[in-house]
């Protein structure tokens, strides 16, 4: 189990500091220099057990969650966390999170909307920090209007639910009023994914339904090549990819981000 040899590792280092701390006064020839030394360290020695101590509370607390996310029992973990959140009303921005991740890997949408209702309901601020995970949900189930339009609510809180919110209206066929949206995305996004995403799209498909086509596919050009600038080659894209890989959001995209990834590094 990958989390136990984590906690085993980390433990191990712990201790490790430990007995540095407690046999470096003893190794000092000088007893002034092994005393000052030995006050110094106390601190240090008290911290770091009262770090091994929480470390090991935290993991016995949390085996089941680390054992079923390991065995990606996704049903199972649903099940787990519904009554942590549901049952004993642990609204947290991180369980709320891994319970709607959880629903839409095993397809179950309407559980997904069922916990946002509640959520909204106990602690509205989670549901806003969890924005992308109800909103892709709602991309995933060929919601695109009510997408577009949840997507809206949180404009301004993160580019990515700017970007999501552009790609719903896209699906949506809302072709006029995604352009100058993906437009200035990959003009100035400081994101490589979304300004690659955003670019991708401008050429592919907005630019067909553009009334100004040459403007869309410049746009869409000025993207590919900030890209290029900044990530070098297809190697550099995989790697941005690959860093944002476990997000939920990026999963449901991740044919897009491949297809994008072929597109801006033409060989």
């Amino acid at each position: 189990m990958k989390f136990k040899y984590l906690i085993i590792a980390f433990s191990i280092i712990i201790v490790f500091i430990l007995l540095t701390m407690v046999l470096l006064p003893l190794l000092i020839a000088k007893p002034d220099s092994a005393a000052n030394l030995r006050y110094i360290t106390l601190s240090v020695c008290v911290f770091m057990a009262l770090a091994l101590v929480c470390l090991g509370i935290f993991f016995l607390y949390n085996y089941r969650l680390f054992s079923l996310l390991e065995r990606e029992d996704w049903p199972a973990l649903a099940y787990y966390l519904e009554q942590k959140i549901l049952i004993k009303g642990s609204y947290s921005t991180g369980k709320v999170r891994l319970l709607a991740s959880s629903y839409m890997v095993i397809s179950d949408y309407p559980s997904v909307l069922k916990l946002e209702g509640k959520a909204m309901l106990a602690k509205p601020a989670v549901v806003e920090k969890n924005a992308l995970v109800f909103g892709a949900a709602r991309v995933l189930n060929g919601n695109y209007k009510e997408a577009a339009a949840f997507f809206k609510t949180y404009l301004g809180k993160d580019e990515w639910v700017r970007w999501f919110y552009c790609f719903s209206l896209l699906l949506d066929g809302a072709f006029s009023q995604v352009e100058p949206e993906f437009s200035s995305m990959a003009v100035f996004s400081r994101d490589a994914l979304i300004t690659g995403l955003s670019a991708y799209f401008l050429f592919k498909n907005l630019a067909i339904h553009s009334l100004k086509p040459e403007g869309c596919r410049t746009a869409a050009e000025t993207g590919r090549n900030r890209v290029v600038k900044k990530l070098k080659n297809a190697a550099g894209w995989k790697k941005e990819e690959e860093k944002n890989a476990a997000k939920i959001h990026i999963a449901i995209i991740i044919k897009y981000i491949n297809e994008a990834g072929k597109w801006l590094f033409v060989t």
